[in-house]
Formats: C-alpha cells, structure tokens, sequence
C-alpha cells in the first residue's frame, strides 16, 4: 500500500511541474507566468502556523527525488447549514499523477491523507471537480455528485 506524506516547501518546484501536467490538455501552457504565483501562494500557505491548505504527495520510486502524484486541499468557511452546521468546508483540487507512474494508486493515496486531514480540521463537506477518469475513483471514496446545480463566471477574459 502507498502511503502519502504532507508536502514541505522544498517540493513546490514538483508540485508546480505536476500541476502543469494537468493542466496542460484544457490550457494554453505558453504563457509561464502563472508558476511564480503559484510557487508565491504555496511557500506562503504551506508555511502558514496553522494551515489552511494542505498538499499531500507520493515520491516517485525510481529515487529520482521527483513526484509522482499530488493533491491539494484548502478549507474554506461558508454561512453553516443543516448539512453543514460548522460552515467550515473542504475544496480538494490538483490530483494529478505523472504519466509513468499511473494505475499505481497514488492519486488515491494523496486524496486518501487530504481526506484524513480534513477530517483532523473538523472539516466534515468536501468538494471536488471530478474528470472522467477521476470520477471512478471519487465515487469509490465515497463522493457523490450533487444535487446543487454548479455555475462558473470567469471575469478575467
């Protein structure tokens, strides 16, 4: 069985690299000025004394001191509900694993710890984007789509 461990500042250069992997098949990826902001937003929140983002991560095996696999998670705060009482919540977002390294459980065993996590903040709802191929997955652990419609605007044209 895998066992993922939390992310430490010296593993943002691979967590970036990973997240640019992902994105890649639904973006343009020539413009790299998203990776400083993105490394930026790490160091400080990952850095935090009381963490409101975590990033679990698996190392790939061949020791070559990359990743093969990696999730993040922020808590977020909405007004409480009766399905949410705490309106404390959980985003899980950037599963991603390195093309060689697939089928191997790894996206499960990050998003396995970032679910422990959450849980160990009190934090009982989570969401998730799901991909077809992710889907499978989340539905094993437990997610199911939701019965609230979802809607984006994206300001920023």
């Amino acid at each position: 069985m895998t066992t993922a461990r939390h992310a430490d500042l010296g593993d943002i250069d691979e967590i970036i690299r990973l997240r640019e992997i992902m994105l890649a098949p639904w973006f343009d990826m020539s413009d790299r000025s998203w990776k400083a902001e993105t490394a930026a937003i790490l160091h400080r929140r990952l850095d935090e004394p009381k963490p409101t983002m975590a990033v679990t991560v698996v190392e790939a095996p061949d020791g070559s001191g990359a990743l093969a696999a990696c999730a993040t998670g922020v808590i977020g705060e909405r007004l409480p509900s009766p399905v949410n009482p705490s309106g404390r919540c959980g985003w899980i977002f950037n599963v991603v694993t390195d093309d060689p390294w697939r089928r191997r459980g790894y996206s499960r065993a990050c998003t396995t710890a970032l679910i422990d996590w959450f849980g160990d903040q009190s934090v009982t709802v989570l969401e998730l984007l799901a991909s077809e191929q992710g889907a499978p997955l989340y539905e094993n652990l437990g997610f199911t789509v939701s019965e609230e419609p979802a809607m984006r605007l994206n300001t920023l044209r």
